[in-house]
């Protein structure tokens, strides 16, 4: 079975990359212990947290991080009426750290996530990984059977259009997980003892018009590319389905970046997965999704944005109009849905004005 590394195990770059331009966002409920494990890979990024749940409990960050924290009452302080669209006791509260961060990329990760080692036993430093990602081109528009052309030791092979081998800019980063797969909860019932050990040694570029089912828990993104799709909805408290957040997210940000010809990238890095959440509950927020689903994603496979969404955020409001159409008579949810996602661009945009550099809340 595949093991965590141990942080003495971790060796850090020696000059890291994207050091001023790349936050790392975490949702959490605890202290956070597991920074220890990342600390040679994290320690020269800035963290923003944002703490769900009970504001009043203090959450505990090693020495040595540099960090802003953020709770439900800076949230509602700082987005006033408009913190209606950030979710509650769900994680996809980590949205608000996408709103509030202004740097140009983001990487997130769960608190439950530990550095994996690759089959010759070396820790995987997930956040370098990423960043190779997101500084290569993809190439949504012909497959290439040897994955990502720009790797070392690849490139295109014969056959492959030389008008397309230029690329274009990779938007999303999505990373993979050893142990404990990411499934759903009538898999995880069906199937609580497996485990994932296997490693590919792989990163492929999630072809155009194809639908993927995205993970927050181990994910990078260009925020300027396309930073305002990645709204991870209304989730947790109150709502009536939870952990559809990030696919919610996923369906939305795929569609955008088809229509504004960016790319998507999969497979490399991996982290260690390391607590597998629990069946029954996991069912319980999921019930609803699981038939709700067979809906929606044929609803995102048949969308078309018009020609003059030429920005992120012009696409997803009318993503929300046609939500607003097409889903609502899937359940009424959606109405709400929809609105919130026009807040939550609506608070995008007060919060990121053209040229700011402002950052809020609590500075450590």
């Amino acid at each position: 079975m595949a093991e965590p590394a141990t942080a003495t195990q971790a060796a850090a770059p020696a000059v890291p990359q994207l050091k001023d331009e790349l936050d790392i966002v975490i949702p959490t409920i605890r202290n956070l212990d597991f920074l220890e494990m990342w600390r040679p890979f994290f320690q020269p990024y800035h963290l923003i947290i944002v703490q769900d749940g009970d504001p009043s409990k203090t959450i505990k960050v090693p020495d040595g991080f540099g960090y802003e924290l953020y709770n439900r009452n800076d949230i509602n302080r700082i987005l006033g009426p408009k913190a209606s669209c950030i979710s509650f006791k769900d994680s996809a509260c980590r949205c608000f750290g996408y709103m509030v961060s202004k740097k140009k990329y983001i990487f997130t990760i769960d608190d439950d996530c530990f550095v994996a080692k690759d089959p010759s036993g070396k820790a995987i430093n997930a956040l370098e990984q990423h960043i190779k990602n997101l500084l290569s081109p993809s190439t949504p528009f012909f497959f290439n059977t040897l994955y990502d052309p720009f790797r070392d030791g690849a490139d295109f092979v014969r056959g492959y259009p030389f008008s397309l081998r230029e690329g274009v800019p990779t938007a999303v980063s999505h990373g993979l997980w050893l142990n404990i797969p990411d499934y759903d909860a009538p898999t995880q019932l069906v199937k609580p003892l497996e485990r994932n050990t296997r490693f590919v040694d792989a990163v492929l570029t999630i072809p155009k018009g194809t639908l993927f089912p995205m993970c927050g828990m181990n994910l990078a993104f260009d925020r300027e590319l396309i930073g305002p799709a990645m709204y991870f909805g209304l989730m947790g408290d109150g709502q009536p389905i939870g952990r559809y957040d990030d696919m919610w997210a996923g369906w939305c940000t795929k569609v955008i970046c088809d229509h504004l010809a960016l790319g998507v990238k999969t497979g490399l890095p991996y982290i260690y997965h390391s607590k597998a959440s629990n069946p029954f509950v996991n069912l319980r927020k999921e019930y609803k999704g699981i038939f709700w689903q067979e809906e929606i994603i044929p609803f995102f496979q048949q969308i078309v944005l018009p020609k003059d969404c030429t920005t992120v955020q012009k696409c997803y409001i009318e993503l929300a109009k046609q939500v607003k159409e097409k889903l609502s008579k899937v359940d009424p949810y959606f109405d709400k849905l929809a609105e919130a996602m026009v807040t939550w661009i609506e608070a995008w945009d007060e919060l990121n004005p053209t040229g700011s550099s402002v950052t809020n809340g609590k500075a450590k």
